[in-house]
């Protein structure tokens, strides 16, 4: 038995098992492990693919995030607010288009109040039976207690990166310490909690990432979003790095194959999580991304629902897939790209 052979017929993979698939470069033992990961996710997970909308109903941010595009320093951005209701008549197009699940999410933005955002779950909740996700960052543990109450039921927090030096770059106003607290808070609180990284973030190693799996898997993280670092242009990250002449790192060299390849060994330690086929990786490759994705672990799609007059605006990278499109039409698209592949949209 060959070093990956044996690695994959552990039940439980260590920190050096995982590096060393990460440094994996053959084709034939790559497609080892993406077929082990697509073995691991119908067992767990079955053949469904989950649908959940996502509502980009806010491009304001109090963050100053050195990766993203909605940071509070790119004056270049054009920002939008959508009222409650528009917020209301978006999520019961969702639902009308066969959604069972809405998520809501925006930048860090204070205008939208624990007393607003309560009530907009609330009102979802009383026309519409739908599981509803929230992504606002991070909020006082009260704040995210009534959100429960109101009726929330699932909570998305991506943490980036455990590397700790390498969160302080990315994140110059924030701590890693409160971001790992408020993911603790929210399990406790009783949300399915979503989290994530970015792959090929200048300064990241195998070690890093691999550390970024055990730390899913510790966490219990419900759903997991790994997608490519695809630089803006409006960020400090990018123009920092593209002053000193590298955009480089560890993991960078073939960036979509190793985002794959994070996927696959993140489906098979952590089995049961939901895992997304992320639009950023459509965006790296559209034609084949996501369902390459579906075939290495993933279980999951997040179609956009906002309307097309947000979607450009909601940069948090550059060139985003399906902007131009229509939710409905979205909608029909990704059906049709499931079930090429025999899987079942839901």
């Amino acid at each position: 038995m060959d070093v990956v052979d044996n690695i994959l017929a552990k039940e439980e993979l260590s920190k050096d098992d995982i590096i060393e698939l990460l440094n994996i470069t053959s084709s034939c033992d790559l497609q080892r492990i993406f077929d082990k990961a697509d073995q691991t996710r119908k067992e767990y997970m079955g053949d469904i693919v989950h649908m959940r909308g996502i509502i980009e109903f806010s491009n304001h941010c109090a963050r100053w995030c050195t990766y993203c595009g909605l940071n509070a320093k790119n004056n270049e951005l054009k920002r939008y607010r959508m009222p409650v209701e528009e917020i209301l008549e978006t999520a019961k197009k969702a639902h009308a288009m066969g959604y069972k699940t809405v998520v809501l999410q925006s930048g860090e933005d204070n205008y939208y109040t624990i007393e607003i955002i309560e009530d907009l779950i609330r009102k979802i909740k009383s026309e519409i039976d739908i599981v509803i996700t929230i992504s606002l960052g991070e909020r006082p543990e009260e704040e995210y207690k009534r959100m429960k109450e109101a009726g929330g039921d699932r909570y998305l927090l991506k943490h980036e990166t455990s590397d700790k030096e390498l969160y302080k770059r990315l994140h110059p106003d924030m701590k890693y310490e409160n971001r790992i607290n408020c993911l603790k808070i929210l399990k406790k609180l009783g949300f399915e909690v979503g989290s994530g990284i970015m792959i090929g973030l200048p300064g990241q190693s195998f070690e890093s990432i691999a550390n970024d799996i055990l730390l899913f898997k510790e966490l219990e993280i419900d759903m997991i979003g790994m997608g490519p670092y695809i630089p803006h242009p409006g960020t400090d990250l990018y123009k920092d790095y593209k002053e000193k002449g590298y955009f480089t790192s560890d993991v960078s060299c073939d960036l979509e194959e190793m985002v794959y390849k994070v996927l696959a060994i993140t489906r098979i330690v952590t089995k049961r999580t939901h895992l997304p086929a992320t639009t950023a990786l459509a965006t790296t490759n559209p034609a084949r991304g996501r369902e390459l994705a579906l075939t290495r672990g993933a279980n999951v799609v997040m179609p956009n629902v906002t309307d097309r007059k947000y979607r450009n605006l909601y940069e948090i990278y550059p060139a985003k897939v399906c902007t131009d499109e229509k939710p409905e039409d979205c909608r029909v698209c990704i059906n049709k790209r499931i079930c090429s592949i025999g899987r079942t949209p839901l």
